[in-house]
């Protein structure tokens, strides 16, 4: 019980004080982006500077720094919501597999890249990461959306 008082809290505090995260104001529909998937708890859409093409980031849709302070409950929809997603990602790009990882350091709210990888190097975030075009993101964009279940 304590602890989901205290998620209510955290995405509150928020909510009570502005400064709303890059990713809420995505969720919100302040900034467009490449929506991948959505239900009730949780919103998948494009990195606008991916690591390789079709990295996806999954989020929450209440604000909570840490992935780690979110609810177990809401730690395994998570998964649930994500999985789908990243079987699309192995259908529609040429990969060994679809990685994961949480990172956390670039926006204050809780998120999980998923990446199509060949190779352990592919997850390796202090490589460049020029922002994608807008015809590459739509391309990207309609590959997963036509291999999702």
């Amino acid at each position: 019980m304590f602890e989901r008082i205290k998620y209510y809290l955290l995405s509150l505090k928020s909510k009570l004080f502005g400064g709303m995260t890059i990713f809420s104001r995505i969720i919100a529909g302040d900034i467009p982006c490449y929506r991948i998937a959505e239900n009730e708890k949780f919103f998948a859409f494009l990195d606008i500077f991916p690591l390789r093409e079709g990295h996806v980031l999954v989020v929450p849709k209440t604000e909570t720094d840490n992935l780690f302070d979110l609810p177990q409950e809401y730690l395994q929809e998570m998964l649930l919501f994500a999985k789908p997603i990243a079987k699309a990602i192995e259908a529609a790009f040429d990969c060994n597999r679809c990685g994961i990882s949480v990172i956390g350091l670039e926006v204050p709210h809780a998120h999980i890249h998923l990446i199509p990888i060949n190779s352990a190097n592919d997850l390796n975030f202090t490589q460049a990461k020029p922002k994608a075009s807008d015809e590459s993101l739509k391309t990207v964009q309609e590959k997963i959306l036509k291999r999702m279940n």
